[in-house]
């Protein structure tokens, strides 16, 4: 692939493994269109999610693109009492992504992360590269050297 994302670059930088998807000719798609268009794993193939707590902190929240995040899982997992989606017109401002292509490598700012703990289960998985049509595929291991994040269920 020749055009590079931000995630790409970082995951270079990091000397970091990973395979690369496109899909952009497709515009934007819903996770499930992505992961039959790539013809992955709907459980591999994984969305990222931007939270706001009841304290007002942002939580950034991994999940396969086939389920739905357990708002109640996921606040229990960073320690909230409630937690909401942030408004999709805040995204760009809060994450410096825009909806569809959200990556929880490279966001303006990190926030507590955490991910499905079903990743576990495959040696890779996939998730946005930072564009809308563009996808990364990487081992877990090699994501602790980038991000930091926590395993949980969540969905």
């Amino acid at each position: 692939m020749s055009e590079k994302t931000n995630v790409m670059r970082i995951l270079d930088k990091k000397k970091i493994k990973y395979k690369s998807y496109s899909y952009k000719e497709k515009g934007v798609i819903s996770g499930i269109e992505v992961a039959k268009y790539l013809n992955q794993n709907e459980n591999q193939v994984f969305k990222t999610l931007v939270t706001i707590g009841k304290s007002k902190e942002n939580y950034v929240f991994v999940i396969p693109v086939n389920k739905e995040l357990d708002l109640k899982k996921a606040a229990k997992s960073v320690g909230e009492k409630s937690i909401n989606m942030i408004k999709e017109k805040e995204l760009l401002s809060l994450t410096g992504y825009v909806h569809g292509g959200c990556s929880p490598i490279g966001m303006k700012k990190f926030f507590t992360t955490v991910i499905n703990k079903t990743a576990e289960d495959f040696d890779t998985f996939i998730f946005s590269a930072g564009k809308v049509g563009y996808q990364v595929e990487v081992n877990l291991d090699d994501l602790k050297k980038v991000i930091e994040f926590k395993l949980e269920d969540i969905v």
